[in-house]
């Protein structure tokens, strides 16, 4: 057997370069086989922060808990500040409930109660308040009565018979005057949807109240055209 050395080729070898083209065709084709991939898009180039660092919450360190009751009592008194500090905040909040209180008591729509707000309960108020009311006469004269009773036992059945009497005008002059305020309302806010009840009910408790305990207070004086 003849033995062939390096460089020497026998006569059935293949050309070196139909074997490099035939070697380049397979993994051309090989590559077109194969799907390219898609390029990678770009990074945002930070990591995503977590929920609480996008809600701006972060969390510092924690305090150990206290280990006696007047540790707990220092940390209290130190997260309430300095006795001044106490008493310039008690000192605001006093002013802004008083401010609060004037405005309401000056009939301010937006700090009166949601009873007392809007247009048409401003109108029945006026209405009472223009008014010389027998029922507002009511409490002073029964506490009246309940303490001649009292004082003179002997009294009792006269006072409960006034007492009944005083009773039956309040309930009459409260029917008239629901019925007075519900006209006068519907003339002015025929478009109101208040049922009749319950602006008479309103009148007849801003009425049975004395005058200078009304809140808001009366912007009207008794007589007054309204």
């Amino acid at each position: 057997m003849k033995l062939f050395r390096r460089g020497e080729s026998s006569g059935t070898d293949v050309p070196a370069d139909s074997s490099r083209a035939a070697t380049a065709t397979a993994n051309t084709t090989e590559a077109d086989a194969v799907p390219a991939k898609a390029a990678p898009t770009a990074g945002k180039g930070r990591p995503t922060p977590s929920r609480r660092e996008a809600e701006g919450r972060r969390r510092g360190p924690v305090a150990p808990p206290p280990m006696t009751a007047k540790e707990a009592r220092a940390r209290r008194k130190e997260s309430r500040g300095t006795k001044a500090d106490r008493k310039a905040a008690a000192a605001d909040r006093r002013a802004a409930a008083q401010d609060r209180r004037a405005r309401m008591l000056a009939g301010e729509d937006k700090y009166l109660l949601p009873r007392d707000q809007g247009p048409v309960r401003a109108f029945v108020r006026d209405i009472v308040d223009a008014r010389r009311n027998l029922v507002g006469l009511f409490m002073p004269m029964a506490l009246l009565l309940i303490l001649s009773m009292f004082a003179a036992p002997e009294w009792q059945s006269i006072v409960t018979l006034a007492m009944l009497v005083m009773m039956v005008f309040m309930i009459a002059e409260g029917f008239l005057l629901s019925r007075i305020v519900n006209r006068r309302v519907r003339e002015r806010f025929p478009k109101n949807t208040d049922t009749g009840f319950r602006l008479g009910w309103y009148a007849f408790v801003r009425a049975s109240q004395m005058r200078k305990m009304r809140a808001p207070k009366p912007r009207v004086g008794p007589g007054d055209a309204i």
